[in-house]
């Protein structure tokens, strides 16, 4: 399979992932806020979850449709940003995980984040990955496939 289509591939995933997680996250009752957090209702975390939900909702949305853009600059951009923005969230997750209250919760975050990190720096960072090419789709016939 072309890095074109793998990277598209990976937006895709990427995009579902977010759109799934922030609707959930938007959507999520007092009594899941209550469980994970072990007891007691926070409305600031609570809150807190909602926004991130949102972001994540947009993130996914930009990802889907960044699929049919063919200007590799932009491409690579988004998969170093990608890569720094999900590899800082695993830190700050591994940080709240061993200074605070740990919880299973933050262990599937930080697999998550840290797997999609990787997957984004492995392809910017790996061989050819500093070259345009491999983010620009060969023709705009290419998106009648997706």
């Amino acid at each position: 399979m072309q890095a074109q289509h793998q990277l598209d591939r990976l937006f895709l995933v990427d995009a579902l992932a977010s759109i799934i997680f922030g609707c959930v996250s938007l959507l999520a009752p007092h009594e899941f806020i209550t469980n994970i957090i072990s007891g007691k209702y926070n409305h600031s975390a609570h809150e807190a979850l909602r926004l991130y939900g949102c972001l994540r909702i947009a993130v996914g949305w930009i990802l889907y449709n960044a699929r049919g853009v063919d200007d590799g600059r932009f491409r690579r951009s988004i998969c170093e940003a990608l890569c720094t923005c999900y590899c800082l969230q695993s830190l700050a997750v591994l940080r709240a995980q061993f200074t605070d209250k740990r919880n299973w919760i933050n262990w599937v975050a930080i697999l998550f984040l840290t797997t999609a990190g990787f997957l984004y720096g492995k392809f910017r960072f790996s061989k050819g990955g500093n070259m345009i090419k491999i983010y620009e789709l060969p023709s705009t016939s290419s998106r009648a496939q997706r």
